[in-house]
């Protein structure tokens, strides 16, 4: 045990991160094995195991407070970080409490949303977002043996470009894609309409750990549904959300990537029964489709999905380039660094070098051609404009 004197960044950086990684994963494994036997039983006892385990809880502690994107946000009581002795403490809270963990209030953050509107970004504690990220090593292997192929959103080892090939897999010309319609589908406030009592329902936990999510739930409560949603901005949230809508997939052939959803529909298919079906999966979950934003469409007039534009051209062709409003972002970005007059070239080069990678790899399986032949033409008329 290292004594409170001995708290250096020496002794927090020498922890055999490795071994810690591999004994999490191989009882991770086991638990997804266990899931998928049906072994039940044994499940929820390497659950147990995982939140006992001192390896999960220092990995849970080292990626809310160094790894994670929003590491240096703030939770209610103020605290944007914590120092080595304050680590090496909540690693002891957590493992006294793990299986009574109570939740603190949220911090609220309104962010905005490209149609004007707010979204409440609420933000726990650091603590609480330890205690969830335990969870989450704990429910997500056993989450994973049940979800879904064609769904992509906030899953381990896969990601946007995974959706973006089972759209190419249903609309090639080989599929007859030009033929096939698709349906749009916008889930109305998904994370704050999303049943406590259908995440309850479908959580794969022991008891301790299932009272602990349903405290977090309770936490970040809007008054007037109290009996709904999942607090944006916590460790665990996009995986309850998950877990809300596995099995919408099997209504209808489709891909989702978390609460954005594509269906195909062949020239047969009856898009109304489909919509029924999939308003009726969302009523019992205490959610509802957007009617504003719900459309049907022909894959020859193209449709926008995570970033990107796809289309099946007149040949018959599967087209893919990046949406306008993801150009005009990455545009803006760019020239916000470009037009900054507080850095030098050098400056200005390398904070250009990621972003510009970033879109270039994001984009790696796009035709760009076109678009980045009308921008070069831009460039060149409004240097020439300027030529004496």
């Amino acid at each position: 045990m290292i004594r409170h004197s001995e708290y250096t960044s020496e002794s927090w950086s020498k922890l055999p991160w490795k071994k810690f990684r591999r004994d999490l994963f191989r009882l991770q494994t086991r638990l997804f094995k266990a899931v998928k036997a049906g072994d039940m039983r044994k499940a929820r006892s390497l659950q147990k195991l995982i939140l006992k385990s001192k390896s999960a809880r220092l990995l849970a502690i080292r990626q809310v407070t160094q790894l994670n994107a929003g590491k240096k946000t703030a939770g209610i009581d103020g605290k944007a970080s914590l120092n080595l002795e304050e680590r090496f403490e909540l690693e002891e809270n957590l493992k006294n409490k793990y299986s009574n963990w109570h939740h603190s209030k949220l911090r609220e953050i309104p962010i905005p949303k490209k149609d004007g509107k707010t979204r409440i970004l609420k933000v726990p504690t650091i603590a609480d977002r330890a205690w969830q990220c335990l969870a989450k090593y704990a429910l997500e292997p056993a989450h994973e043996a049940t979800f879904h192929a064609n769904s992509y959103g906030f899953r381990a080892g896969r990601s946007a470009h995974d959706a973006q090939k089972i759209l190419f897999l249903n609309l090639r010309s080989y599929c007859d894609g030009i033929k096939k319609r698709v349906i749009e589908l916008d889930i109305e406030k998904c994370f704050d309409r999303i049943n406590h009592a259908t995440i309850m329902k479908k959580l794969i936990a022991p008891k301790g750990l299932k009272i602990g999510i349903f405290r977090c739930l309770k936490a970040g409560i809007n008054p007037d549904f109290p009996e709904q949603g999942t607090p944006q901005g916590g460790v665990v949230s996009p995986l309850l959300a998950n877990i809300a809508l596995n099995g919408i997939e099997d209504i209808h052939p489709s891909v989702r990537y978390a609460d954005d959803m594509v269906f195909f529909l062949k020239p047969k298919d009856n898009a109304t029964k489909v919509l029924e079906n999939i308003n009726q999966f969302l009523a019992d979950r205490g959610m509802n489709i957007s009617e504003k934003k719900t459309k049907i469409t022909a894959s020859t007039e193209g449709f926008d999905f995570l970033g990107w534009r796809f289309k099946v051209q007149s040949n018959g062709k599967f087209r893919c380039i990046p949406s306008v409003d993801n150009f005009k972002s990455f545009r803006k970005k760019v020239k916000a660094i470009v037009n900054c007059s507080n850095y030098g070239s050098k400056e200005k080069a390398e904070k250009l070098a990621p972003l510009v990678r970033g879109w270039r790899v994001r984009f790696v399986h796009s035709k760009l051609v076109e678009i980045l032949r009308d921008e070069w033409q831009g460039i060149k008329n409004r240097v020439i404009g300027k030529e004496p």
